[in-house]
């Protein structure tokens, strides 16, 4: 019994452990969210800039929304109110308090939330958002696809045309290696860091910046595929 006594008190102990960590990652989750915020589709075709603040505000606390936000992103016009929930959701809610669209981190300062029938949504420093931006401007233009040993395999153009929801079109140039021309991309997008080319059977390509500032198709092989800025 004296045993089980023992167990039953290093369970419990752990237990408050737990929870006690998971109040405090809550706690700072709620210090470290007050500032400006975007909010937007996945590749800021649409845009809103939120401004959550410290002080509360009903069931939750203050939030500032731009005039603009109502007509880029229509849901925004219930949101009065933000809030964290359990360990490490980031709610937008209602009068009432009910989530409006409950936003999850998915990496250091960017968040992610899904809205049913409409699609998912991105939350992020506006600072960053805005370097991103600046980001996608410097894609546009003409690259040239090449093999890991430098042999050029195809060109291709991105463009800011948009092609349907969050999407540009790219076109490939003359000439292009077989398995580049099969796969024959029709769109693009930059998401989390790469390069999405898409064709129009639904395959994705990804690439990635590398040190040294070319972008390489991963998962990685044995006989690379690189993008390169011309």
């Amino acid at each position: 019994m004296r045993a089980l006594r023992g167990v039953a008190f290093a369970v419990a102990a752990c237990l408050a452990a737990i929870g006690i960590a998971h109040a405090q990652d809550a706690t700072t989750l709620k210090k470290q969210m007050p500032g400006q915020w975007e909010l937007s589709t996945t590749e800021r075709s649409k845009t809103c800039v939120v401004t959550l603040k410290g002080d509360a505000a009903g069931q939750g606390f203050k939030l500032e929304l731009e005039p603009a936000c109502k007509t880029a992103l229509p849901f925004t016009k219930d949101i009065v109110a933000w809030n964290v929930r359990g360990l490490d959701i980031v709610r937008l809610q209602d009068a009432t308090g009910e989530a409006v669209i409950d936003f999850t981190e998915v990496e250091a300062g960017i968040f992610e939330g899904l809205r049913q029938g409409e699609g998912v949504y991105i939350l992020q420093d506006l600072a960053a958002a805005r370097s991103m931006a600046k980001s996608m401007d410097q894609m546009i233009g003409d690259w040239s696809m090449v093999r890991g040993n430098g042999q050029p395999v195809c060109g291709l153009t991105l463009t800011n045309t948009e092609a349907g929801p969050d999407n540009f079109q790219v076109f490939l140039k003359p000439k292009c290696d077989a398995a580049i021309a099969q796969f024959n991309p029709t769109q693009w997008r930059l998401e989390r860091g790469q390069i999405i080319l898409m064709s129009k059977a639904g395959e994705a390509w990804q690439f990635e910046a590398d040190d040294n500032a070319q972008w390489r198709r991963v998962p990685d092989t044995a006989d690379p595929l690189i993008m390169l800025r011309q």
